[in-house]
């Protein structure tokens, strides 16, 4: 119980750390905005076209006798946005991440140089296209297994009493489960930490994992919420990172942004622990 406090407070830190950085934030923001709109058009294209794509999906069912075939490609429409919108909420970090690497590479180096004992951040050596292809085929895995998990659950939701109660709870615990190991992938990628090695350190701290991710998760599903939660969530899952692989925090000095290419300066007092 004591790792599923110490998650969320990572989650809280990373928020406050953001806050008085205003200028990390404010470009920390640009790839959430980004995919928020892109997200939204494929969503509204399919509010208006959707029952269209299953009519002519559907061609056998022309001949069924009316109310059937309506409520069936009725059903269908309702699911198929259903299904949409489920992967959207699962992909969104996923993409966001993806659009604003560079964003949040600076933003996971800073967090890191802010906290590490000798102003140090790691970093991976592999150039830009190098470091883009490794993200996007680790999310593609991810993306893959939260898939399997979203239509396992979603299956399950038609399971009387369960599928309404317990379902969606076990569905934000899952969906924050691999919101975590997108956003810690930031600062692990750089550690030259694989896909596999980071599923390990994961799943060794559960509880720590779902203090983090689960109310992430929940807030995710409010429009809007996850654009200006992902810079916070980026340098809150920065310093877990460090947690999970055992590397000493301490609380950063700084009160902001110096300039858009300075460097933040070494926390000055004494050094206090930060888990």
């Amino acid at each position: 119980m004591r790792d599923l406090g110490a998650g969320f407070r990572y989650l809280l830190r990373g928020q406050r750390w953001v806050a008085r950085h205003g200028r990390s934030y404010g470009f920390g923001l640009l790839p959430g905005l980004i995919t928020l709109v892109l997200y939204a058009a494929v969503l509204v294209a399919l509010a208006l076209w959707g029952e269209d794509a299953v009519t002519w999906a559907t061609p056998f069912a022309d001949d069924w006798s009316s109310p059937w075939a309506g409520l069936f490609r009725g059903f269908l429409t309702a699911v198929l946005f259903a299904l949409s919108l489920l992967l959207a909420v699962v992909t969104f970090t996923a993409v966001t991440l993806l659009i604003g690497q560079p964003f949040y590479e600076n933003l996971s180096e800073k967090v890191d140089r802010d906290v590490s004992p000798d102003g140090h951040a790691p970093e991976s050596g592999l150039p830009l296209w190098r470091e883009l292809w490794i993200s996007a085929r680790d999310s593609l895995r991810i993306v893959v297994r939260a898939a399997l998990w979203g239509v396992l659950l979603f299956g399950c939701g038609f399971i009387p009493v369960v599928g309404q109660t317990v379902v969606p709870v076990i569905g934000v615990f899952v969906t924050g489960f691999f919101l975590t190991e997108e956003l810690t992938a930031v600062a692990l990628q750089r550690r030259s930490v694989e896909l596999r090695t980071r599923l390990t350190l994961l799943r060794s701290r559960k509880t720590l994992v779902w203090g983090f991710g689960a109310p992430l998760a929940a807030a995710f599903l409010v429009p809007f919420v996850a654009v200006f939660l992902m810079p916070g969530a980026v340098a809150g899952a920065t310093l877990m990172a460090r947690d999970l692989l055992d590397e000493e925090i301490r609380e950063g000095g700084e009160k902001g942004d110096q300039a858009a290419t300075s460097l933040p300066q070494p926390p000055s007092g004494s050094p206090s622990p930060g888990r």
